[in-house]
């Protein structure tokens, strides 16, 4: 039995080279789940493995044309998915062992009120940085981030293909972590990740 050759990787593959969001969202269907729990079976966090599934996602749609050299579909996304579990678990190292190091700095040198006022001006710089968002970005990231929506959900209430609310969040987490470094000290970008 031959499958239609809308639902062939190959053919899909074409389509997205060429901006078809509707093929991309049928390749989104058919692996997120694979992506999703390759994802949590090594982050051990549902969150995380969320977002693996964005980033490979991500990767895939802004290949463009470059997206039909894939000869595997299957064994491309189950690499990029490692690869972007890897670099997630490094960087959770390496700030977990910023944020002990600081934390026991803090408990000795900063007193409740310079906390609340590193906090405020923290909350400042995330404020402004959602500002700047495209009006599109900034509707999703307030869906997702502030009122916990799932994409899903977030696409339902905007009317829009989950895939673009993928698209848009992670532009979004991306353009607020810049600004995050462009504008505040390293000790306020760790408060505003527990944020984020």
């Amino acid at each position: 039995m031959t499958s239609s050759p809308l639902y062939d990787d190959r053919e899909l593959l074409k389509r997205i080279a060429h901006g078809d969001e509707r093929a991309f969202e049928i390749i989104y269907h058919r692996y997120t789940k694979k992506i999703y729990f390759f994802g949590l079976k090594t982050l051990h966090s549902p969150l995380l493995a969320e977002e693996v599934v964005q980033e490979v996602m991500l990767k895939l749609w802004r290949m463009g044309p470059m997206v039909v050299g894939i000869n595997q579909l299957e064994a491309y996304l189950r690499t990029t998915s490692r690869n972007i579990a890897l670099n997630m678990l490094r960087r959770q190292a390496v700030e977990n062992r910023a944020s002990q190091l600081i934390g026991q700095n803090w408990e000795e040198e900063i007193n409740e009120t310079e906390e609340q006022i590193l906090l405020n001006d923290s909350r400042k710089i995330l404020n402004e940085a959602i500002a700047l968002l495209p009006q599109q970005q900034r509707m999703v990231y307030k869906l997702c981030q502030e009122q916990g929506l799932k994409y899903d959900e977030a696409a339902e209430k905007l009317n829009l293909a989950p895939s673009t609310v993928a698209t848009h969040m992670k532009l979004a987490l991306r353009f607020v972590r810049n600004y995050l470094q462009k504008n505040a000290y390293s000790a306020i970008i760790l408060i505003i990740f527990k944020l984020l």
